[in-house]
């Protein structure tokens, strides 16, 4: 009894996720695009300014050793 109960939640449970799949609102190609140079952009820009703090932290703590 319990695997017929397992068998029809697996299948209900499937069902649900077809139902879902179905609602998803795929994104145009252009659309991909922009945010794909978006998120590069960002990401390029993130990387840049955690490099500066990083060389100026580095500095600062090479600086404070120095006077020790």
């Amino acid at each position: 009894m319990a695997e017929k109960q397992h068998v029809s939640r697996s299948k209900t449970w499937w069902e649900g996720v077809k139902a879902e799949w179905y609602k998803i609102i795929w994104p145009t190609k252009s659309d991909l695009v922009k945010k794909t140079g978006v998120v590069a952009v960002v990401s390029v820009a993130l990387g840049v300014i955690i490099a500066i703090l990083d060389f100026l932290i580095q500095h600062g703590i090479d600086f404070l050793i120095g006077l020790a």
